[in-house]
């Protein structure tokens, strides 16, 4: 189970401190849709993996960090984060860029850092690319 950094108080919301509202558009995704967006794109690598790389054994995981890496910027998240109406966006806001979603993806294939989150509900990958998911 995740583990939060601090506790909230009563009158605070993920994203609070972000600037960014307490629920509807904007707001902070929060975990049950950020898993199930997570699954679909490990299903599909899984599947991409299974078709064309059955016999190379990090496929499955390099094929995940391509997607992201190249879905993120352009698409601003990655087919699971679109098809629940989730975006990947810096949290100075602009252009997500190139280095934050090789940063993000990076931290999050090695799981740790997706599995401790502050108050903002943003995952430590997240926090040090200085991202936030986002409902749209």
């Amino acid at each position: 189970m995740p583990v939060p950094l601090a506790a909230p108080s009563d009158h605070d919301w993920p994203g609070r401190r972000l600037g960014l509202p307490e629920s509807g558009p904007r707001s902070v995704a929060r975990v049950p849709r950020r898993a199930v967006a997570l699954l679909i794109d490990f299903a599909l690598a899984s599947l991409l993996w299974a078709v064309f790389f059955r016999d190379e054994q990090w496929a499955s995981t390099l094929i995940f960090v391509a997607m992201q890496v190249l879905f993120i910027p352009l698409l601003s998240g990655g087919i699971g984060h679109l098809c629940l109406g989730l975006r990947v966006v810096p949290v100075t806001g602009g252009w997500i860029g190139v280095w934050r979603p090789v940063v993000r993806t990076v931290l999050l294939a090695l799981l740790i850092p997706a599995l401790i989150w502050d108050t903002d509900q943003r995952g430590l990958h997240d926090k040090i690319a200085g991202t936030v998911l986002v409902r749209v």
